[in-house]
């Protein structure tokens, strides 16, 4: 199972979308600066995720979020909150 987890900076409130197999692992790196991406912005509180079932999947939807800001707007919105809708 592969995961695309959204992880939010508690620092400045931006984002992070990246596909892993480990999410509590995949955080932990980020939350002890093993990440240069995020190493700045730490900590960071895990918000959600989408489950897919082959790596190749995750990284289509982390490349069509990256790439499409509407389609990442609904991506934070589903699992953040405190965003106005």
């Amino acid at each position: 199972m592969e995961y695309l987890p959204l992880l939010k900076s508690l620092v400045d409130g931006r984002y992070y979308i990246g596909q892993t197999d480990n999410i509590v692992g995949r955080l932990n790196r980020h939350n002890n600066g093993f990440v240069v991406a995020t190493k700045r912005r730490r900590p960071l509180m895990f918000l959600g995720r989408e489950a897919f079932g082959t790596r190749e999947e995750a990284r289509f939807r982390e490349y069509n979020l990256k790439k499409n800001t509407n389609e990442r707007i609904k991506f934070y919105r589903k699992f953040d909150n405190t965003l106005p809708s």
